[in-house]
Protein backbone atom coordinates (compact mmCIF):
# COMPACT_ATOMS: atom_id res chain seq x y z
CA UNK A 1 0.00 0.00 0.00
CA UNK A 2 1.21 3.49 -0.90
CA UNK A 3 -0.70 6.41 0.63
CA UNK A 4 0.27 9.88 -0.66
CA UNK A 5 -3.11 11.48 -0.01
CA UNK A 6 -3.72 15.02 1.34
CA UNK A 7 -0.57 16.59 -0.05
CA UNK A 8 -0.07 19.25 -2.73
CA UNK A 9 0.70 17.08 -5.75
CA UNK A 10 -0.26 18.83 -8.98
CA UNK A 11 0.76 16.10 -11.43
CA UNK A 12 1.89 12.49 -11.69
CA UNK A 13 5.14 12.16 -13.64
CA UNK A 14 5.04 9.55 -16.38
CA UNK A 15 6.37 6.23 -15.11
CA UNK A 16 6.56 7.42 -11.49
CA UNK A 17 5.31 4.07 -10.22
CA UNK A 18 6.79 1.88 -12.92
CA UNK A 19 9.03 -0.10 -10.54
CA UNK A 20 6.20 -0.90 -8.08
CA UNK A 21 4.94 -3.95 -9.89
CA UNK A 22 3.70 -5.60 -6.68
CA UNK A 23 1.67 -2.60 -5.47
CA UNK A 24 -1.98 -3.42 -4.68
CA UNK A 25 -3.35 -0.14 -3.20
CA UNK A 26 -2.53 3.42 -4.32
CA UNK A 27 -4.17 6.43 -2.62
CA UNK A 28 -3.64 9.80 -4.34
CA UNK A 29 -6.82 11.43 -3.01
CA UNK A 30 -7.17 15.03 -1.80
CA UNK A 31 -4.31 16.48 -3.82
CA UNK A 32 -4.32 19.07 -6.63
CA UNK A 33 -3.81 16.76 -9.60
CA UNK A 34 -5.39 18.21 -12.76
CA UNK A 35 -4.41 15.75 -15.49
CA UNK A 36 -3.96 12.00 -15.92
CA UNK A 37 -1.72 11.01 -18.84
CA UNK A 38 -1.59 7.63 -20.56
CA UNK A 39 1.68 6.74 -18.76
CA UNK A 40 0.78 7.96 -15.26
CA UNK A 41 0.18 4.42 -13.97
CA UNK A 42 2.55 2.52 -16.21
CA UNK A 43 3.78 -0.74 -14.66
CA UNK A 44 1.10 -1.11 -11.95
CA UNK A 45 -0.01 -4.48 -13.28
CA UNK A 46 -1.06 -5.82 -9.87
CA UNK A 47 -2.95 -2.73 -8.69
CA UNK A 48 -6.40 -3.49 -7.22
CA UNK A 49 -7.51 -0.16 -5.69
CA UNK A 50 -6.89 3.31 -7.09
CA UNK A 51 -8.23 6.36 -5.21
CA UNK A 52 -8.13 9.68 -7.11
CA UNK A 53 -11.06 11.47 -5.49
CA UNK A 54 -10.90 15.01 -4.15
CA UNK A 55 -8.50 16.32 -6.80
CA UNK A 56 -8.94 18.82 -9.66
CA UNK A 57 -8.80 16.34 -12.54
CA UNK A 58 -10.23 17.86 -15.73
CA UNK A 59 -9.26 15.26 -18.29
CA UNK A 60 -7.99 11.70 -18.50
CA UNK A 61 -6.09 10.62 -21.59
CA UNK A 62 -7.25 7.60 -23.53
CA UNK A 63 -5.34 4.52 -22.39
CA UNK A 64 -4.46 5.95 -18.97
CA UNK A 65 -5.90 2.86 -17.25
CA UNK A 66 -4.92 0.35 -19.91
CA UNK A 67 -2.38 -1.50 -17.76
CA UNK A 68 -4.73 -1.76 -14.75
CA UNK A 69 -6.43 -4.98 -15.78
CA UNK A 70 -6.62 -6.28 -12.18
CA UNK A 71 -8.31 -3.17 -10.78
CA UNK A 72 -11.21 -3.85 -8.39
CA UNK A 73 -12.03 -0.32 -7.16
CA UNK A 74 -11.75 3.06 -8.91
CA UNK A 75 -12.80 6.24 -7.11
CA UNK A 76 -12.94 9.43 -9.18
CA UNK A 77 -15.56 11.43 -7.25
CA UNK A 78 -15.21 15.13 -6.44
CA UNK A 79 -13.18 16.17 -9.47
CA UNK A 80 -13.78 18.51 -12.44
CA UNK A 81 -14.46 15.89 -15.11
CA UNK A 82 -16.85 16.78 -17.93
CA UNK A 83 -16.18 13.65 -20.00
CA UNK A 84 -14.57 10.25 -19.68
CA UNK A 85 -12.46 8.02 -21.89
CA UNK A 86 -13.81 4.54 -22.40
CA UNK A 87 -13.45 2.76 -19.06
CA UNK A 88 -12.75 -0.89 -19.78
CA UNK A 89 -12.01 -3.05 -16.75
CA UNK A 90 -12.62 -6.82 -16.85
CA UNK A 91 -12.56 -7.23 -13.03
CA UNK A 92 -13.77 -3.86 -11.65
CA UNK A 93 -16.38 -4.16 -8.89
CA UNK A 94 -16.79 -0.54 -7.67
CA UNK A 95 -16.84 2.69 -9.70
CA UNK A 96 -17.53 6.07 -8.09
CA UNK A 97 -17.94 9.06 -10.45
CA UNK A 98 -20.03 11.23 -8.11
CA UNK A 99 -19.76 15.02 -7.92
CA UNK A 100 -18.41 15.63 -11.40
CA UNK A 101 -20.18 17.25 -14.36
CA UNK A 102 -20.92 14.36 -16.70
CA UNK A 103 -24.57 14.78 -17.75
CA UNK A 104 -24.79 11.58 -19.83
CA UNK A 105 -23.42 8.05 -19.54
CA UNK A 106 -23.94 5.26 -22.05
CA UNK A 107 -22.90 1.63 -22.49
CA UNK A 108 -20.04 2.74 -24.76
CA UNK A 109 -18.52 4.69 -21.86
CA UNK A 110 -18.43 1.83 -19.35
CA UNK A 111 -17.28 -1.61 -20.45
CA UNK A 112 -17.37 -3.18 -16.99
CA UNK A 113 -19.28 -6.48 -17.16
CA UNK A 114 -18.82 -7.49 -13.51
CA UNK A 115 -19.52 -4.14 -11.83
CA UNK A 116 -21.35 -4.50 -8.50
CA UNK A 117 -21.52 -0.89 -7.24
CA UNK A 118 -22.07 2.20 -9.41
CA UNK A 119 -22.16 5.65 -7.79
CA UNK A 120 -23.14 8.50 -10.11
CA UNK A 121 -24.48 10.99 -7.59
CA UNK A 122 -24.60 14.70 -8.53
CA UNK A 123 -23.50 14.37 -12.15
CA UNK A 124 -26.37 16.44 -13.59
CA UNK A 125 -28.09 13.39 -15.09
CA UNK A 126 -31.55 14.02 -16.55
CA UNK A 127 -32.07 10.36 -17.49
CA UNK A 128 -30.53 6.94 -16.96
CA UNK A 129 -29.55 4.96 -20.04
CA UNK A 130 -31.48 1.70 -20.16
CA UNK A 131 -28.84 -0.07 -22.25
CA UNK A 132 -26.15 0.87 -19.72
CA UNK A 133 -28.13 -0.62 -16.84
CA UNK A 134 -28.97 -3.72 -18.90
CA UNK A 135 -25.24 -4.36 -19.40
CA UNK A 136 -24.58 -4.37 -15.64
CA UNK A 137 -26.07 -7.74 -14.79
CA UNK A 138 -24.21 -8.05 -11.46
CA UNK A 139 -25.22 -4.65 -10.08
CA UNK A 140 -25.98 -4.69 -6.32
CA UNK A 141 -25.69 -1.01 -5.38
CA UNK A 142 -26.89 1.95 -7.48
CA UNK A 143 -26.59 5.56 -6.30
CA UNK A 144 -28.27 8.09 -8.63
CA UNK A 145 -29.00 10.68 -5.95
CA UNK A 146 -28.69 14.49 -6.30
CA UNK A 147 -29.30 14.54 -10.05
CA UNK A 148 -32.01 16.21 -12.19
CA UNK A 149 -34.34 13.23 -12.60
CA UNK A 150 -37.99 14.38 -12.75
CA UNK A 151 -39.36 10.83 -12.79
CA UNK A 152 -38.19 7.40 -11.75
CA UNK A 153 -36.02 6.18 -14.67
CA UNK A 154 -37.62 3.51 -16.83
CA UNK A 155 -34.22 1.78 -16.77
CA UNK A 156 -35.15 0.51 -13.29
CA UNK A 157 -37.90 -1.67 -14.78
CA UNK A 158 -35.48 -4.18 -16.30
CA UNK A 159 -35.04 -7.80 -15.29
CA UNK A 160 -31.28 -7.24 -14.95
CA UNK A 161 -31.91 -5.38 -11.66
CA UNK A 162 -33.50 -8.26 -9.79
CA UNK A 163 -30.24 -8.58 -7.84
CA UNK A 164 -30.18 -4.90 -6.79
CA UNK A 165 -29.86 -4.62 -2.99
CA UNK A 166 -29.31 -0.87 -2.40
CA UNK A 167 -30.93 2.01 -4.30
CA UNK A 168 -30.44 5.70 -3.55
CA UNK A 169 -32.82 8.15 -5.27
CA UNK A 170 -32.43 11.00 -2.77
CA UNK A 171 -32.34 14.65 -3.78
CA UNK A 172 -34.01 14.36 -7.21
CA UNK A 173 -37.05 16.54 -8.09
CA UNK A 174 -39.38 13.56 -8.56
CA UNK A 175 -42.44 14.82 -6.57
CA UNK A 176 -44.34 11.58 -7.33
CA UNK A 177 -43.77 7.83 -7.21
CA UNK A 178 -45.66 5.08 -9.04
CA UNK A 179 -46.04 1.50 -7.87
CA UNK A 180 -45.19 0.08 -11.29
CA UNK A 181 -41.79 1.82 -11.30
CA UNK A 182 -40.44 -0.63 -8.72
CA UNK A 183 -41.97 -3.99 -9.72
CA UNK A 184 -38.60 -5.46 -10.78
CA UNK A 185 -36.76 -4.51 -7.57
CA UNK A 186 -37.99 -7.31 -5.33
CA UNK A 187 -34.52 -7.88 -3.86
CA UNK A 188 -34.08 -4.39 -2.39
CA UNK A 189 -32.89 -4.24 1.22
CA UNK A 190 -32.06 -0.51 1.43
CA UNK A 191 -34.04 2.31 -0.20
CA UNK A 192 -33.44 6.05 0.13
CA UNK A 193 -36.36 8.31 -0.87
CA UNK A 194 -35.27 11.39 1.07
CA UNK A 195 -35.49 14.90 -0.35
CA UNK A 196 -37.78 14.02 -3.29
CA UNK A 197 -40.44 16.65 -2.45
CA UNK A 198 -42.98 13.86 -1.92
CA UNK A 199 -46.36 14.68 -0.41
CA UNK A 200 -47.42 11.04 -0.20
CA UNK A 201 -46.31 7.49 -0.87
CA UNK A 202 -48.74 5.38 -2.93
CA UNK A 203 -50.33 2.52 -1.06
CA UNK A 204 -48.76 -0.79 -2.02
CA UNK A 205 -45.48 0.68 -3.29
CA UNK A 206 -43.40 -0.72 -0.43
CA UNK A 207 -45.00 -4.16 -0.82
CA UNK A 208 -42.69 -4.57 -3.82
CA UNK A 209 -39.81 -5.01 -1.37
CA UNK A 210 -40.41 -8.03 0.89
CA UNK A 211 -36.74 -7.98 2.02
CA UNK A 212 -36.55 -4.28 2.83
CA UNK A 213 -34.57 -3.58 6.02
CA UNK A 214 -33.62 0.13 5.82
CA UNK A 215 -35.93 2.86 4.53
CA UNK A 216 -35.14 6.59 4.41
CA UNK A 217 -37.94 9.06 3.62
CA UNK A 218 -36.66 12.19 5.36
CA UNK A 219 -36.95 15.80 4.16
CA UNK A 220 -40.24 15.35 2.30
CA UNK A 221 -43.29 17.65 2.81
CA UNK A 222 -45.71 14.85 3.65
CA UNK A 223 -49.46 15.50 3.50
CA UNK A 224 -50.63 13.51 6.54
CA UNK A 225 -54.25 12.88 5.55
CA UNK A 226 -56.15 9.65 5.05
CA UNK A 227 -54.36 8.51 1.82
CA UNK A 228 -51.12 8.24 3.83
CA UNK A 229 -52.65 6.56 6.90
CA UNK A 230 -51.60 3.11 5.68
CA UNK A 231 -47.92 4.09 5.93
CA UNK A 232 -48.09 4.66 9.69
CA UNK A 233 -49.66 1.23 10.23
CA UNK A 234 -47.21 -0.39 7.82
CA UNK A 235 -44.25 1.02 9.75
CA UNK A 236 -45.55 -0.53 12.97
CA UNK A 237 -46.18 -3.91 11.38
CA UNK A 238 -42.92 -4.32 9.49
CA UNK A 239 -39.65 -5.07 11.26
CA UNK A 240 -37.50 -2.49 9.47
CA UNK A 241 -35.44 0.55 10.35
CA UNK A 242 -36.84 3.96 9.39
CA UNK A 243 -33.68 6.01 9.04
CA UNK A 244 -33.66 9.64 10.22
CA UNK A 245 -37.16 9.47 11.77
CA UNK A 246 -36.68 12.90 13.37
CA UNK A 247 -36.54 14.37 9.85
CA UNK A 248 -39.54 12.41 8.54
CA UNK A 249 -42.40 14.71 9.50
CA UNK A 250 -45.78 16.02 8.40
CA UNK A 251 -46.20 19.43 6.80
CA UNK A 252 -49.99 19.29 6.28
CA UNK A 253 -52.57 19.60 7.74
CA UNK A 254 -51.83 22.19 10.37
CA UNK A 255 -53.00 19.92 13.16
CA UNK A 256 -50.22 17.44 12.24
CA UNK A 257 -47.61 19.89 10.99
CA UNK A 258 -44.20 19.13 12.45
CA UNK A 259 -45.18 15.77 13.95
CA UNK A 260 -43.00 12.75 13.33
CA UNK A 261 -44.71 10.41 10.89
CA UNK A 262 -43.60 7.33 12.80
CA UNK A 263 -45.41 8.48 15.96
CA UNK A 264 -48.83 9.16 14.42
CA UNK A 265 -51.75 6.80 15.00
CA UNK A 266 -54.20 5.84 12.27
CA UNK A 267 -56.87 8.08 13.77
CA UNK A 268 -54.57 11.11 13.46
CA UNK A 269 -54.93 11.09 9.66
CA UNK A 270 -58.62 12.11 9.73
CA UNK A 271 -60.09 9.28 7.66
CA UNK A 272 -63.86 9.62 7.01
CA UNK A 273 -64.97 6.14 8.07
CA UNK A 274 -64.48 3.91 11.05
CA UNK A 275 -62.01 1.42 9.73
CA UNK A 276 -60.53 -1.84 10.82
CA UNK A 277 -56.96 -1.99 9.55
CA UNK A 278 -55.36 -5.35 8.98
CA UNK A 279 -51.81 -5.59 7.64
CA UNK A 280 -50.65 -8.84 6.09
CA UNK A 281 -47.19 -9.78 4.93
CA UNK A 282 -47.70 -8.53 1.40
CA UNK A 283 -50.82 -6.32 1.24
CA UNK A 284 -52.64 -3.63 3.16
CA UNK A 285 -56.36 -4.37 3.78
CA UNK A 286 -58.98 -1.89 4.91
CA UNK A 287 -62.54 -2.94 5.57
CA UNK A 288 -65.58 -1.88 7.59
CA UNK A 289 -67.12 -4.41 9.97
CA UNK A 290 -70.67 -3.59 11.00
CA UNK A 291 -72.71 -5.02 13.79
CA UNK A 292 -75.46 -7.40 12.49
CA UNK A 293 -78.08 -5.71 14.67
CA UNK A 294 -80.22 -3.08 12.94
CA UNK A 295 -79.36 0.59 13.22
CA UNK A 296 -82.21 2.78 14.52
CA UNK A 297 -82.34 6.45 13.68
CA UNK A 298 -84.64 9.28 14.67
CA UNK A 299 -84.68 13.03 14.50
CA UNK A 300 -82.66 13.44 17.64
CA UNK A 301 -80.01 10.81 17.14
CA UNK A 302 -77.45 10.48 14.40
CA UNK A 303 -76.78 7.20 12.56
CA UNK A 304 -73.42 5.60 13.19
CA UNK A 305 -71.41 2.52 12.37
CA UNK A 306 -70.63 0.04 15.09
CA UNK A 307 -67.26 -1.55 14.56
CA UNK A 308 -66.36 -4.97 15.85
CA UNK A 309 -62.84 -5.36 17.18
CA UNK A 310 -61.40 -8.78 16.29
CA UNK A 311 -58.05 -9.83 17.67
CA UNK A 312 -56.35 -9.02 14.37
CA UNK A 313 -57.39 -5.38 14.52
CA UNK A 314 -54.43 -3.03 14.57
CA UNK A 315 -56.21 0.25 15.16
CA UNK A 316 -59.50 2.02 14.53
CA UNK A 317 -60.62 5.61 14.32
CA UNK A 318 -63.53 7.32 15.99
CA UNK A 319 -66.99 7.09 14.39
CA UNK A 320 -68.03 9.55 11.73
CA UNK A 321 -71.53 10.93 11.45
CA UNK A 322 -73.31 11.09 8.13
CA UNK A 323 -75.26 14.17 9.14
CA UNK A 324 -73.23 17.08 10.39
CA UNK A 325 -73.33 20.81 10.85
CA UNK A 326 -74.09 22.45 7.46
CA UNK A 327 -71.40 25.04 8.17
CA UNK A 328 -68.68 22.46 8.92
CA UNK A 329 -66.95 20.07 6.50
CA UNK A 330 -66.05 16.50 7.44
CA UNK A 331 -62.40 17.55 7.77
CA UNK A 332 -61.54 21.19 8.62
CA UNK A 333 -60.37 23.31 5.70
CA UNK A 334 -56.77 24.45 5.90
CA UNK A 335 -54.76 27.52 4.88
CA UNK A 336 -57.75 29.86 5.31
CA UNK A 337 -60.24 27.77 3.29
CA UNK A 338 -63.98 27.99 4.02
CA UNK A 339 -66.54 25.20 3.99
CA UNK A 340 -69.42 25.69 1.52
CA UNK A 341 -72.55 23.69 0.55
CA UNK A 342 -73.51 23.36 -3.12
CA UNK A 343 -77.01 23.00 -4.62
CA UNK A 344 -76.96 19.23 -4.09
CA UNK A 345 -76.19 19.64 -0.41
CA UNK A 346 -72.60 18.40 -0.70
CA UNK A 347 -69.97 20.16 1.35
CA UNK A 348 -66.55 21.17 0.05
CA UNK A 349 -63.77 23.58 0.90
CA UNK A 350 -63.50 26.87 -0.95
CA UNK A 351 -59.76 27.50 -1.19
CA UNK A 352 -58.13 30.93 -1.23
CA UNK A 353 -55.72 31.99 -3.98
CA UNK A 354 -52.44 30.11 -3.85
CA UNK A 355 -53.84 26.90 -2.31
CA UNK A 356 -55.36 23.72 -3.74
CA UNK A 357 -56.52 20.26 -2.74
CA UNK A 358 -59.69 18.76 -1.28
CA UNK A 359 -59.06 20.50 2.04
CA UNK A 360 -56.89 23.38 0.71
CA UNK A 361 -53.97 21.52 2.18
CA UNK A 362 -51.56 22.18 -0.71
CA UNK A 363 -49.88 25.48 -1.43
CA UNK A 364 -48.67 26.41 -4.89
CA UNK A 365 -45.36 27.38 -3.33
CA UNK A 366 -44.66 24.32 -1.15
CA UNK A 367 -43.24 24.83 2.27
CA UNK A 368 -39.57 24.18 2.64
CA UNK A 369 -38.73 20.73 4.00
CA UNK A 370 -38.72 20.60 7.73
CA UNK A 371 -35.33 20.61 9.38
CA UNK A 372 -34.29 20.51 12.98
CA UNK A 373 -33.02 23.62 14.66
CA UNK A 374 -30.48 21.55 16.50
CA UNK A 375 -28.83 19.01 14.16
CA UNK A 376 -28.51 15.55 15.64
CA UNK A 377 -24.85 14.74 16.15
CA UNK A 378 -24.02 11.05 15.88
CA UNK A 379 -20.93 10.28 17.94
CA UNK A 380 -17.80 9.03 16.27
CA UNK A 381 -16.19 5.87 17.61
CA UNK A 382 -12.95 3.94 17.46
CA UNK A 383 -13.11 0.48 15.92
CA UNK A 384 -9.54 -0.82 15.92
CA UNK A 385 -6.78 0.40 18.22
CA UNK A 386 -3.12 -0.65 18.12
CA UNK A 387 -0.06 0.65 19.93
CA UNK A 388 0.44 3.43 17.36
CA UNK A 389 -2.88 3.87 15.53
CA UNK A 390 -6.62 4.40 16.04
CA UNK A 391 -9.20 3.55 13.35
CA UNK A 392 -12.12 6.01 13.55
CA UNK A 393 -15.66 5.16 12.41
CA UNK A 394 -17.19 8.30 10.82
CA UNK A 395 -20.19 6.70 9.05
CA UNK A 396 -22.91 8.09 11.29
CA UNK A 397 -21.29 11.51 11.61
CA UNK A 398 -21.29 11.93 7.81
CA UNK A 399 -24.78 10.53 7.20
CA UNK A 400 -26.52 12.96 9.56
CA UNK A 401 -25.03 16.02 7.83
CA UNK A 402 -25.96 16.04 4.12
CA UNK A 403 -24.28 19.39 3.35
CA UNK A 404 -20.91 18.57 4.86
CA UNK A 405 -17.87 19.46 2.71
CA UNK A 406 -15.28 17.78 4.90
CA UNK A 407 -14.39 16.81 8.45
CA UNK A 408 -12.03 18.61 10.80
CA UNK A 409 -10.38 16.02 13.08
CA UNK A 410 -8.74 17.35 16.22
CA UNK A 411 -6.84 14.95 18.47
CA UNK A 412 -4.55 15.33 21.45
CA UNK A 413 -2.62 13.11 23.84
CA UNK A 414 -4.16 13.30 27.30
CA UNK A 415 -1.46 11.14 28.92
CA UNK A 416 1.63 13.23 28.22
CA UNK A 417 2.80 16.70 29.16
CA UNK A 418 2.07 18.10 25.71
CA UNK A 419 -1.69 18.48 25.24
CA UNK A 420 -1.50 20.66 22.15
CA UNK A 421 -4.07 19.56 19.54
CA UNK A 422 -3.23 18.23 16.10
CA UNK A 423 -5.74 19.20 13.41
CA UNK A 424 -6.40 17.27 10.19
CA UNK A 425 -8.85 17.95 7.38
CA UNK A 426 -10.46 14.80 6.03
CA UNK A 427 -12.78 14.57 2.95
CA UNK A 428 -16.43 13.75 3.66
CA UNK A 429 -16.00 10.67 1.49
CA UNK A 430 -13.84 9.04 4.19
CA UNK A 431 -16.28 6.90 6.24
CA UNK A 432 -13.26 5.56 8.12
CA UNK A 433 -9.96 7.23 8.93
CA UNK A 434 -6.87 5.93 10.71
CA UNK A 435 -4.80 8.15 12.99
CA UNK A 436 -1.23 6.90 12.82
CA UNK A 437 2.08 7.68 14.49
CA UNK A 438 0.60 7.73 18.01
CA UNK A 439 2.39 6.91 21.27
CA UNK A 440 1.80 3.53 22.92
CA UNK A 441 -0.14 3.22 26.17
CA UNK A 442 -1.65 6.72 25.96
CA UNK A 443 -5.19 8.06 26.05
CA UNK A 444 -6.17 10.22 23.07
CA UNK A 445 -9.14 12.53 22.76
CA UNK A 446 -10.47 12.79 19.20
CA UNK A 447 -13.13 15.29 18.08
CA UNK A 448 -14.81 15.71 14.68
CA UNK A 449 -16.53 18.85 13.44
CA UNK A 450 -17.93 19.63 9.97
CA UNK A 451 -16.34 21.78 7.32
CA UNK A 452 -19.31 23.44 5.61
CA UNK A 453 -20.23 26.56 3.71
CA UNK A 454 -22.29 27.75 6.68
CA UNK A 455 -20.90 26.35 9.91
CA UNK A 456 -23.67 24.98 12.13
CA UNK A 457 -23.34 25.68 15.83
CA UNK A 458 -24.96 24.06 18.79
CA UNK A 459 -24.35 27.07 20.99
CA UNK A 460 -22.57 30.38 20.99
CA UNK A 461 -19.32 28.97 22.27
CA UNK A 462 -18.36 26.24 19.84
CA UNK A 463 -18.98 24.28 16.67
CA UNK A 464 -21.01 21.12 16.37
CA UNK A 465 -18.63 18.53 17.82
CA UNK A 466 -18.59 14.79 18.22
CA UNK A 467 -15.83 13.39 20.42
CA UNK A 468 -14.50 10.08 21.62
CA UNK A 469 -11.59 8.78 23.64
CA UNK A 470 -9.38 5.76 22.97
CA UNK A 471 -6.31 4.31 24.64
CA UNK A 472 -3.51 2.90 22.53
CA UNK A 473 -2.17 -0.52 23.41
CA UNK A 474 1.13 -1.12 25.18
CA UNK A 475 4.05 -1.84 22.89
CA UNK A 476 5.48 -5.33 23.37
CA UNK A 477 9.21 -5.40 24.21
CA UNK A 478 11.73 -6.50 21.59
CA UNK A 479 12.79 -10.18 21.73
CA UNK A 480 16.36 -9.35 22.88
CA UNK A 481 15.30 -6.73 25.41
CA UNK A 482 16.35 -7.94 28.89
CA UNK A 483 13.82 -7.99 31.69
CA UNK A 484 14.94 -7.63 35.31
CA UNK A 485 13.06 -8.93 38.30
CA UNK A 486 14.06 -8.37 41.89
CA UNK A 487 12.69 -11.05 44.20
CA UNK A 488 11.86 -10.21 47.76
CA UNK A 489 8.99 -9.07 49.91
CA UNK A 490 7.08 -5.96 48.91
CA UNK A 491 7.55 -4.39 52.32
CA UNK A 492 10.96 -3.47 53.62
CA UNK A 493 14.04 -1.74 52.31
CA UNK A 494 14.72 -1.48 48.58
CA UNK A 495 18.51 -1.21 48.92
CA UNK A 496 19.25 -4.91 48.13
CA UNK A 497 17.18 -4.68 44.97
CA UNK A 498 18.94 -1.51 43.89
CA UNK A 499 22.33 -3.07 44.53
CA UNK A 500 21.42 -6.15 42.47
CA UNK A 501 20.18 -3.93 39.66
CA UNK A 502 23.46 -1.97 39.69
CA UNK A 503 25.46 -5.21 39.44
CA UNK A 504 23.37 -6.42 36.50
CA UNK A 505 23.74 -3.11 34.71
CA UNK A 506 27.51 -3.30 35.17
CA UNK A 507 27.61 -6.81 33.70
CA UNK A 508 25.47 -5.69 30.75
CA UNK A 509 27.87 -2.79 30.10
CA UNK A 510 30.86 -5.13 30.21
CA UNK A 511 29.18 -7.56 27.81
CA UNK A 512 28.37 -4.73 25.44
CA UNK A 513 31.99 -3.61 25.43
CA UNK A 514 33.16 -7.15 24.62
CA UNK A 515 30.70 -7.46 21.77
CA UNK A 516 31.77 -4.11 20.36
CA UNK A 517 35.46 -5.11 20.40
CA UNK A 518 34.69 -8.43 18.72
CA UNK A 519 32.64 -6.65 16.06
CA UNK A 520 35.57 -4.43 15.20
CA UNK A 521 37.85 -7.45 14.98
CA UNK A 522 35.41 -9.15 12.65
CA UNK A 523 35.43 -6.19 10.31
CA UNK A 524 39.26 -6.39 10.27
CA UNK A 525 39.04 -9.97 8.92
CA UNK A 526 39.47 -11.95 12.14
CA UNK A 527 37.53 -15.19 12.50
CA UNK A 528 34.88 -15.63 15.19
CA UNK A 529 35.18 -18.61 17.42
CA UNK A 530 32.56 -21.13 16.38
CA UNK A 531 32.22 -22.52 19.87
CA UNK A 532 31.36 -19.18 21.52
CA UNK A 533 28.15 -19.24 23.54
CA UNK A 534 27.57 -15.48 23.12
CA UNK A 535 25.30 -14.23 20.30
CA UNK A 536 27.18 -12.43 17.50
CA UNK A 537 26.34 -8.87 16.63
CA UNK A 538 24.10 -8.05 13.62
CA UNK A 539 27.12 -6.94 11.61
CA UNK A 540 28.94 -10.18 12.37
CA UNK A 541 25.89 -12.23 11.36
CA UNK A 542 25.68 -10.47 8.03
CA UNK A 543 29.39 -11.01 7.36
CA UNK A 544 29.18 -14.65 8.36
CA UNK A 545 26.17 -15.22 6.11
CA UNK A 546 27.85 -13.69 3.09
CA UNK A 547 30.99 -15.73 3.70
CA UNK A 548 29.10 -19.06 3.56
CA UNK A 549 27.54 -18.82 0.09
CA UNK A 550 28.50 -22.40 -0.67
CA UNK A 551 26.02 -23.78 1.89
CA UNK A 552 22.51 -24.10 0.38
CA UNK A 553 20.69 -23.38 3.68
CA UNK A 554 22.72 -20.32 4.68
CA UNK A 555 21.26 -16.82 4.97
CA UNK A 556 21.93 -14.70 1.89
CA UNK A 557 23.42 -11.30 2.66
CA UNK A 558 21.60 -8.15 1.55
CA UNK A 559 23.67 -6.10 -0.84
CA UNK A 560 23.88 -2.40 -0.11
CA UNK A 561 23.42 -1.68 -3.82
CA UNK A 562 20.11 -3.61 -4.08
CA UNK A 563 18.50 -3.03 -0.72
CA UNK A 564 14.82 -3.79 -1.51
CA UNK A 565 12.81 -3.28 1.68
CA UNK A 566 10.30 -5.91 2.75
CA UNK A 567 7.96 -3.33 4.27
CA UNK A 568 4.48 -3.79 2.75
CA UNK A 569 2.97 -0.35 3.50
CA UNK A 570 4.28 3.18 3.02
CA UNK A 571 2.36 6.20 4.31
CA UNK A 572 3.35 9.69 3.17
CA UNK A 573 -0.06 11.21 3.81
CA UNK A 574 -0.44 14.87 4.82
CA UNK A 575 3.14 15.82 3.88
CA UNK A 576 4.55 18.25 1.35
CA UNK A 577 5.54 15.49 -1.11
CA UNK A 578 6.87 16.00 -4.62
CA UNK A 579 7.15 12.89 -6.78
CA UNK A 580 10.02 12.13 -9.12
CA UNK A 581 10.40 8.81 -10.96
CA UNK A 582 13.76 8.01 -9.39
CA UNK A 583 12.44 8.56 -5.85
CA UNK A 584 9.73 5.92 -6.03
Amino acid sequence: MLDISQNQLTKIPDGAFEMLQQLKNLDLSSNQISHISKDSFLGLVQLERLYLYGNQIQNIQTGAFESLQNLLELKLQENLLISLPVLSFPRLLLLDLSYNNIPALGPADLEIPHLEALKVSSLGLTSLDANLIASLVNLHYLDISMNQLVEVPSALRQDSLKGLIRLNLAGNPLRELKVEDFHKLSGLQELDLSGLNLQSIPQGLLDNFPRLVHLTAAENPFNCLCPLAWFSVWLREKALNLERPEETRCHFPLVNAGKMLSELEYKDFGCLHTTTVRVSQSTFESDVATDPSPIHTNSTSRPFLQVSEPSSMVSSVSTQTTDSDPHQCAVPCHNGGRCQVDQLGQRSCQCPVGTAGVYCETREDPLKPWSTDMPVVVPISSRHVTATSILLDLHGFIQTQPHIRGIRLTYRNLSGPDHRPIILRVPASYPEYTLRGLRPNCTYSVCASPLMEKVLRLNSSGEMLSCTEARTASSSPAPQEPRFTTPGPQSGSGKPALAALAVLLGLALLAGTVLCVRSKRTKAGLELETGSSEAPSPAASEHSASASQQQPDSVTAVSSQHNHSSVGELYLSNNNVRLKPAHV
